[in-house]
């Protein structure tokens, strides 16, 4: 069976590693921490990672290439009895993808909820001009507004 590409228009070029990412990112299915994503501004954008009873100490932050990567692992305490447990510690790992140009600013950890606040740069429109070439290698006449 062959599958349908959601990037497989002949439009659309260069963007496999895009679509492999997006397939990774669907199959990694567990819902834990749960999570927020709010606009906190023109350009800004706030994660919040529910992580009761994390400390700081136990959470890591970091990015890998245009991947935010919020890891958490808790070091049990022997001394602590618990009759019963109903607050989740086990570690896991919770992976979000940045676009191009997105900068992680700050990272913070209060009452149970840790924010990583993210800012987005204002898009710049990007022209270039091409040079077209005539069959023998050579470069077109163009006029002085360039056009040929």
């Amino acid at each position: 069976m062959t599958r349908l590409a959601a990037f497989s228009h002949p439009f659309l070029l260069g963007f496999e590693e895009f679509e492999r990412t997006l397939d990774r990112l669907a199959k990694s299915g567990d819902g834990y921490p749960p999570y927020n994503i709010e606009q906190t501004g023109e350009n800004g954008l706030r994660i919040t990672l529910a992580v009761a009873g994390f400390a700081a100490a136990d959470l890591t932050v970091q990015v890998e290439d245009n991947q935010l990567i919020v890891r958490g692992k808790q070091v049990d305490d022997p001394k602590r009895v618990f009759l019963h447990r109903g607050i989740a510690g086990r570690q896991f790992q919770r992976a979000f993808m940045l676009a191009d140009g997105i900068e992680v600013v700050s990272a913070s950890l209060a009452d149970g909820l840790l924010h990583v606040d993210l800012a987005r740069p204002p898009i710049e429109t990007r022209v270039r001009r091409i040079e077209i070439r005539d069959g023998a290698g050579g470069p077109v006449a163009l006029d002085a507004t360039g056009n040929r």
